[in-house]
């Protein structure tokens, strides 16, 4: 008897110390609003990893891909006010919050890989100074593979796409917009199927992946190659998820995040290459713009330039000076 009642209390002990252990462990939700798929989803994919090797499982990430838990508009809200732990944000489409983040739209500022990186350096010290005041922390940031001009009908001119239901995702995709008098139609990523099969948009400018990823070779034929700008997604922290880990874990996860941009960024180059090919596999005509489109989108990119930096006043002003000088 004596015996049984030793080992009951063994085994109850025992699962006292198994609970301790498992609430010991910490868990984040990770929102995005990109496909599993998507080579973005896949470097996170790798972070999450990474850190839950480097923390032995003692810090678990959970992606949500696909804007399963918050829809793309919310999720850097979300991460702000501690819905989510984690999220990952067009940088873009935020303008209106801090101006620095529009740069990243900026027709033919940054015209290859290099700049659009020396870019985000340009752009680094003011973003995590918002972000720290919106309670967030930037972990890393990758860009989207050049930016091109999807349609339907073939494209000699700026004069071709008046008239045209125009995909926006930000306030620059916008302004493009009404500068060559399309009709501006607000559409998600994970929407953008829908409204092509439907109707509601005819034209685009967005990259070769998402071009590829949403196959819009099945409703659109011609992709004009013309390098507009190269645009990044943000993955954030909430600065009182990151505080509340320990040193060791705090340095897993900045770990972990450095060696995603780098591997983000890298794999963004290949992507590209990989994503030209699939849309010409699905028929897809893949062109390079006419002298008379590049002409014409240089004096669109011209003057959303000039408006950026009006608004943007003197952090706009040091921000092109600081991008300039590391050329």
């Amino acid at each position: 008897m004596k015996r049984r009642i030793l080992l009951s209390a063994t085994a109850v002990l025992a699962a006292a110390g198994f609970a301790s252990g498992a609430s010991a462990q910490t868990k984040w939700d990770f929102a995005t609003a990109y496909p599993a798929f998507n080579f973005h989803s896949k470097n996170n994919e790798q972070f999450v990893k990474d850190v839950e090797a480097a923390t032995s499982g003692a810090l678990k990430i959970t992606p949500h891909f696909g804007a399963s838990l918050f829809k793309m508009p919310d999720i850097k809200r979300a991460v702000q006010t501690g819905n989510a732990h984690m999220g990952e944000f067009f940088m873009v489409s935020f303008q209106n919050e801090l101006p620095l983040f529009g740069a990243d739209g900026l027709p033919f500022l940054a015209a290859d890989y290099d700049d659009a990186f020396r870019l985000y350096q340009a752009q680094k010290p003011q973003m995590q100074k918002l972000l720290d005041k919106q309670g967030q922390i930037l972990l890393y940031a990758v860009a989207w593979p050049p930016q091109g001009i999807y349609t339907k009908k073939p494209i000699n001119s700026a004069a071709d796409l008046k008239g045209m239901k125009w995909r926006v995702y930000s306030p620059t995709t916008a302004r493009i917009g009404e500068l060559v008098g399309a009709q501006p139609v607000t559409i998600q990523e994970a929407e953008l199927s829908q409204a092509l099969a439907t109707g509601v948009i005819e034209g685009l400018i967005t990259s070769s992946a998402t071009g590829a990823d949403n196959k819009l070779f099945e409703n659109l034929k011609y992709y004009y190659n013309v390098q507009a700008w190269i645009p990044k997604n943000a993955v954030v922290v909430n600065k009182k998820a990151f505080n509340a880990l320990d040193k060791a874990q705090q340095d897993a996860v900045l770990k972990a995040a450095a060696a995603a941009e780098e591997r983000g960024w890298k794999a963004s180059r290949e992507v590209d290459a990989r994503a030209l090919d699939t849309l010409r596999q699905g028929g897809m005509q893949v062109e390079q713009p006419s002298a008379q489109l590049k002409a014409d989108l240089a004096r669109v990119g011209d003057t959303v330039i000039k408006e950026w930096q009006d608004k943007a006043g003197a952090e706009g002003k040091a921000l092109l000076d600081s991008f300039k000088a590391s050329k």
